[in-house]
């Protein structure tokens, strides 16, 4: 069973008779059910009765079901309601519009719309550039799905994709102060996604592409990095692949090697995959292998196509064939982008000296870090429950605040190498430790220290809007 945890928390609205030892025996109940009780707040009392909440963690949803019995079975204990805290968090949805400028007054009224508004409308007409000046495309991001590869949930559609780009657009405003609004598109093929963000543009100042699945996501990505002058970006590709870079330059020195030294295997060879193997290069790693479920990829490797044409023409320069277990022996790092249990213990065994471990496969990762204690000297995950959590929150604020800052028109691999390194120099040198590479996501200089270091990139590239005022 899962441990306890708070997505899976319910508020059970419990009457319990006023009398010694009924709270006592609900409590040890619940703690017997396997239920850890986050708390226990007083609703009303009178002399006969008191009405309590309590917020308890479940593993999941049958979970709490059999607490909700336990409780019910106790003597002097009657359930009024039990309430699922995150399907309360996303009732309504999770985002709203709120405007600046309060609308108080007839004055108010005549600028913020008619008559004034149309003085702005043609500003607008007669020098385009100003959109980005009067309107909210100058801090506005749209986060653009089909729903065709949600988190971990695979293909479930546009609609069931909702509460995580709503999710998402909390996140840009919460880390990055930006206003983003969920686009969920009810397309069936990449040209008619394409499409509909083309003719979404006047509106919006970037484009966060989400959970499109491979190998649309890069086509999709590609193509409209052609066709738009706004900032295109794909976090679960170019995202991920930053905080990787910035969790293993820290790594790496910890570890006491090189980051132009190392050799790494990839095991998954989609969007993530293709990212980091792309990045790490730039970055300086001489030697990269990925890994799909056919084994390692290497030039002239039978049924590669798209992306993997580039992995074969660029990573495995030696040719290395065979399996993950076959190919990780000797190597520094593994970085898992893939599956659940993938890895060995006896794999890790294999690896160089004073191994680097990222499994980042959610919720249940490549080899758990519990498994390979003792051996791995560093070790990663995409969980929040354990120390060194690859999030890409720490990423997509802090570049497309900088993107929008600078006017950029485009996110370089330059804008992404110096979000990468932004990243990793907020962890001191004194702070570093294999328990430490990579800061907190609730660190809230980590998104203006990217956004400064993005800005400047851009600039150096020269992909910012000359003529903006």
């Amino acid at each position: 069973m899962t441990i306890p945890n708070v997505s899976h928390s319910v508020t059970i609205r419990a009457e319990l008779n006023h009398r010694p030892g009924v709270l006592g025996r609900l409590t040890t109940a619940i703690g017997e059910a396997g239920g850890n009780i986050l708390g226990l707040d007083l609703i009303e009392a009178n002399s006969d009765t008191i009405v309590r909440d309590i917020t308890i963690l479940a593993s999941d949803p049958d979970h709490a079901q059999a607490i909700r019995l336990v409780v019910e079975a106790v003597e002097g204990v009657h359930v009024q309601s039990v309430m699922d805290r995150t399907f309360r968090m996303h009732q309504k949805g999770k985002i709203e519009v709120v405007g600046k400028s309060p609308i108080k007054n007839r004055d108010d009224l005549s600028m913020a719309y008619t008559p004034g508004v149309a003085r702005v409308c043609l500003e607008i007409a007669r020098k385009p550039v100003e959109v980005h000046n009067y309107t909210i495309k100058a801090n506005c991001v749209a986060v653009v799905t089909d729903g065709t590869a949600v988190l971990g949930l695979g293909n479930i559609g546009p609609y069931a994709a909702m509460p995580v780009m709503e999710g998402k657009a909390q996140l840009f405003k919460e880390f990055g102060g930006i206003d983003a609004f969920p686009i969920c598109l009810n397309v069936a093929t990449s040209e008619a996604l394409i499409e509909a963000v083309e003719m979404l543009e006047p509106t919006f100042g970037g484009i966060n592409l989400e959970d499109i699945a491979a190998p649309r996501c890069f086509e999709v990505e590609e193509e409209l990095k052609r066709r738009l002058d706004i900032p295109v970006f794909h976090d679960d590709q170019h995202g991920t692949a930053v905080v990787v870079l910035a969790a293993l330059r820290n790594a790496v020195i910890v570890v006491d090697k090189k980051i132009t030294e190392i050799s790494v295997v990839i095991a998954g060879a989609g969007a993530a995959g293709v990212a980091i193997a792309k990045i790490l290069k730039n970055a300086g790693v001489p030697e990269i292998i990925v890994v799909d479920r056919h084994g390692a990829i290497f030039d002239g490797r039978q049924g590669l196509g798209g992306a993997k044409d580039w992995l074969g023409e660029n990573t495995n320069q030696n040719k290395r064939h065979g399996s993950l277990s076959d190919v990780i022996a000797g190597i520094d790092v593994f970085i898992g982008v893939s599956g659940p249990k993938l890895l060995e213990r006896s794999d890790v065994q294999k690896m160089g000296s004073r191994p680097i471990v990222f499994g980042l496969a959610n919720p249940d990762p490549e080899v758990l870090p519990e498994e390979i204690e003792g051996v791995a000297a560093v070790i990663a995950t995409g969980r929040s429950d354990y120390p060194n959590q690859i999030n890409n929150v720490l990423c997509f604020p802090g570049i497309f605040r900088g993107a929008l800052d600078a006017g950029a028109m485009a996110i370089t691999e330059s804008m992404k190498l110096a979000a990468a390194n932004a990243i990793a120099s907020s962890v001191g040198d004194g702070e570093l430790s294999p328990s430490y590479i990579i800061p907190s996501v609730f660190n809230k200089s980590i998104a203006p220290r990217v956004a400064q270091a993005v800005a400047e990139a851009a600039r150096l590239d020269g992909v910012i809007r000359l003529d903006r005022i």
